[in-house]
């Protein structure tokens, strides 16, 4: 929801807001702005609600997840209109990343949840495996925040939601006031598979609500937005000694080597920059092109970048940017590079054919790291490319940022597409293909730096979650407890002596 605009108090004594769609600028609806008080009793609810659902097992969870999938399947073209209205963005890009990776992460986690959140029996090492035995069971925290972001707003919302109901967890959401209908229909689906009353609760607001579902006594914050709210998420956590999840945001790198084809680097390069209009997470911010190369990718990339279609309606390419606040930041990154020296090739202004607010695809070169666009996220349809001498020089420079989100290289070399990739100072990095790691369910996804703290996705993710409990269990149900006290010097030279026998020799290091 591109404009939020405050109204009068309701007759409910809270405060409301109304939205108008970025790519439109129409009117679509209104919003009440849940309090302290709202949010205690959410709590409150929640925690009545996962009493019973900590202890179902996990396949009885994951039929409500199935549940879910088939009313996502029935109700696609509610999500559709919902995410496109509020975003402005392509409804190809909303069926792929709203409603089809929603689809797979059910599907994932109804299926696999089972087997990463069972119990481990655990090997132990040395003279202790003879004394003890290790399970470790993995236990739901309680009751986890959930507060998603406005650029996917029904992906990002629903997501850590069904990891955290599957490790056995109460959800409460707090959308982004700039698109929360996306974060209701999330509570309408979930209402529809049959979850439990209570368990999934929706609470609609802006940082007030936020801030007071942070203190609200949950178990569990998981935040995705910018950096200055999150470290006050992380203050929030850290007060109450609860764990949190930050995604942050980042200035993700694309190194392009001198045997790459330029085909495919020119075409993923426009897909990183401006899919989602070039706002998401892990959209390419930054390219780093060998000298060699550079001429002839930056022309590819041209050519591709003038065929994308801007629009409202019908088939585009290129949506609206969400908000005023995100326009203001992509033309003060774009002017303060030309005013360093940067070439603008394509776009570099506002759409003037279109009411919304729409900035067109744009593409620098001559840019270097005393801008502006290659130090921060501008989040947008902006593409800075920087020629550079070598892959040294392309790392060198990729890692030179406060951010370390997702990156990417491109070569005919997987071997040494693998081997820069290890040397990037990046969450995750894909070899051959825009950053997409977020989209494999398998995958940990998370930051480095200032991009965020923790994992989400796969089992790093699906356990974080969780507590993981390690059970110790004597062999000799308690008898070694007996003979702990009185204190000998004997006792102790024998155990000196074990400890040479046992780590003085490689033969001993080798047995236990």
């Amino acid at each position: 929801m591109a404009i939020v605009t405050p109204l009068e108090i309701g007759s409910s004594g809270r405060r409301r807001l109304a939205l108008a769609s970025p790519a439109t600028l129409e009117p679509i609806g209104d919003i009440e702005v849940h309090t302290a008080a709202d949010v205690s009793a959410a709590v409150d609810r929640a925690q009545k609600a996962q009493v019973d659902w900590g202890v179902l097992p996990v396949s009885e969870r994951a039929r409500f997840m199935v549940a879910a999938l088939e009313v996502l399947l029935e109700r696609q073209e509610d999500i559709l209109s919902t995410v496109t209205l509020e975003t402005g963005k392509p409804r190809t890009e909303a069926l792929q990343m709203e409603v089809f990776a929603v689809g797979d992460a059910l599907n994932y986690y109804a299926n696999n949840a089972e087997q990463i959140l069972k119990t481990e029996k655990r090997k132990l090492h040395g003279l202790i495996r003879l004394m003890k035995r290790l399970r470790i069971v993995y236990r739901p925290l309680g009751v986890v925040a959930v507060i998603s972001p406005w650029n996917g707003p029904f992906v990002l919302a629903i997501n850590p939601a069904i990891q955290a109901l599957m490790a056995g967890n109460a959800v409460i959401l707090k959308p982004s006031e700039v698109a929360p209908f996306s974060g209701l229909l999330a509570g309408e689906i979930f209402a529809q598979a049959g979850l439990p009353e209570g368990l999934f609760q929706v609470l609609t607001g802006d940082g007030e609500t936020g801030a007071a579902l942070c203190k609200a006594g949950v178990d569990k914050v998981t935040f995705t937005g910018s950096v200055e709210t999150g470290r006050k998420v992380a203050v929030s956590c850290a007060e109450q000694l609860i764990p949190c999840t930050l995604e942050l945001g980042g200035n993700d790198a694309m190194i392009v080597c001198d045997d790459v084809n330029l085909d495919y680097a020119a075409a993923g390069a426009v897909a990183g920059a401006f899919m989602n209009t070039g706002q998401y997470c892990c959209g390419t911010e930054r390219v780093y092109v060998v000298d060699s190369v550079a001429d002839a990718f930056t022309e590819k990339v041209v050519g591709r970048v003038a065929e994308l279609r801007q629009g409202v309606r019908g088939e585009f390419d290129v949506g609206a940017i969400f908000w005023p606040r995100q326009l203001e930041i992509i033309e003060e990154h774009v002017a303060d590079a030309r005013e360093r020296g940067a070439k603008i090739l394509t776009g570099g202004r506002r759409n003037p054919d279109l009411d919304g607010f729409f900035y067109e695809p744009t593409v620098l070169t001559d840019v270097d790291h005393s801008m502006k666009i290659m130090q921060h996220e501008t989040f947008g349809p902006v593409l800075p490319i920087m020629r550079v001498a070598n892959e040294e020089e392309a790392i060198e420079l990729a890692n030179d940022s406060a951010y370390g989100l997702g990156g990417c290289v491109w070569t005919r070399d997987n071997r040494k597409g693998i081997k820069i990739a290890q040397r990037m100072e990046s969450g995750s990095v894909c070899v051959n293909d825009m950053t997409m790691t977020y989209g494999i369910q398998e995958a940990p996804f998370g930051g480095r730096k200032a991009s965020g703290i923790g994992q989400v996705n796969g089992e790093a993710g699906l356990r974080g979650y969780c507590h993981a409990e390690p059970i110790v269990v004597d062999r000799r149900r308690g008898k070694m407890s007996a003979s702990r006290y009185p204190y000998r010097a004997k006792s102790d030279a024998g155990l000196q002596k074990l400890m040479k026998l046992l780590w003085g020799t490689s033969l001993g290091r080798w047995l236990f």
